[in-house]
């Protein structure tokens, strides 16, 4: 039997989607920070600390889009086989992998536009534990 910390309505609910695709900008924004980071000259004291605040949250953001996009990836995305290979390799680059992938396939899967009512209970077929 499967246990699973993560409640399988907070990943389709309309707050979970805001919060995926706010991390997935914050995540394409660390790459920005981590590209122009060599180029910044010594920063003043209260600019470093807004700077590093900054750098936090696109690091949590990164973070919470790698962890959701996986989790949507072997659980709800109803891709074929090999598609779904490819975009674990493309999650494997993070943090461009799974923003791309947040905006991209998350954002445009049916399960997500269907009713509350008819979304899955439990992981796909081939992921579902036997009782």
């Amino acid at each position: 039997m499967y246990h699973y910390f993560i409640n399988r309505s907070w990943m389709v609910s309309t707050s979970a989607q805001s919060v995926y695709r706010i991390s997935a900008w914050l995540s394409l924004g660390l790459l920005v920070m981590l590209i122009a980071m060599p180029f910044l000259p010594k920063l003043p004291s209260a600019l470093s600390e807004l700077f590093r605040f900054v750098l936090f949250a696109c690091v949590l953001g990164a973070a919470i889009t790698f962890v959701a996009m996986e989790y949507f990836l072997f659980g709800f995305d109803t891709s074929p086989e090999w598609k779904k290979g490819l975009w674990f390799l493309m999650l494997c680059l993070i943090p461009v992998g799974p923003a791309i992938y947040s905006l991209v396939v998350y954002s445009r899967s049916p399960t997500l536009e269907r009713k509350r009512s008819e979304r899955p209970e439990g992981m796909a077929e081939e992921f579902r534990g036997s009782k």
